[in-house]
């Protein structure tokens, strides 16, 4: 009859450390690794992400939000008007026009 071997605390505990010595030898290049693949995964994430594209759903859905800008005529009639009459006014447009975040 086979003698069967039991497997005590002791013995698992001898084990683990025997292991972690063997591994202890190349924990450098363990941890060098670790850094490499999470640096190479994050690189591909972003650039993953950073090329995707909108959807079209998304596109017309913030088109639709986007509001036009209306100027009424009476407003740029009289803008004109007072640009033409004015020789201070037609310099401060004109000054706008060239350098508009001054």
């Amino acid at each position: 009859m086979t003698e069967k071997k039991k497997l005590n605390l002791r013995d698992i505990i001898d084990l683990v450390a025997a292991k972690l010595l063997v591994l202890r030898r190349y924990s450098l290049i363990i941890f060098i690794v670790f850094v490499a693949s999470l640096y190479g995964f994050l690189v591909f994430r972003i650039s993953t992400l950073s090329n995707a594209q909108p959807s079209q759903d998304a596109v017309s859905s913030q088109v639709k939000k986007a509001k036009v800008p209306h100027i009424d005529e009476s407003v740029v009639k009289q803008l004109q008007s007072l640009e033409d009459n004015s020789v201070n006014v037609k310099t401060l447009f004109n000054q706008a026009r060239n350098n508009p975040f001054q």
